[in-house]
């Protein structure tokens, strides 16, 4: 699934349209973002953490030449995955989400 399908899975299962999805996918990808930059982990109960590790400097070595290069220390971006994910992954369980109630018509005005 990429991103245009993913948005047409949220705005047909939040009963939005897809420009509303995509803002509402953007927003929730820039929140994670921004608080990832932090430093902070941002736990979705059910589905998973997106957290912040730390690589510390190591030396590799340069595969043309085989000679010795420092790599830096980094941070990187890790997921671990909810418990109820892994179920839904391993078949273990079926994913079911709440279905946003359907749009209420307009309602029609009495002539007198």
């Amino acid at each position: 699934m990429n991103k245009a399908e993913l948005i047409e899975a949220i705005a047909s299962g939040a009963n939005l349209n897809k420009t509303q999805a995509d803002t509402a996918l953007n927003a929730a990808i820039l929140a994670i973002k921004t608080e990832m930059s932090k430093g902070n982990n941002v736990a979705l109960v059910g589905f998973g953490t997106f957290s912040v590790g730390k690589r510390a400097a190591r030396t590799g070595r340069n595969p043309a030449t085989g000679k010795p290069i420092k790599i830096s220390a980094r941070k990187v971006a890790k997921f671990s995955a909810g418990s109820e994910l892994k179920a839904i992954v391993n078949g273990e369980k079926k994913a079911a989400g709440k279905k946003a109630a359907p749009k209420k018509a307009a309602a029609k005005k009495k002539k007198k």
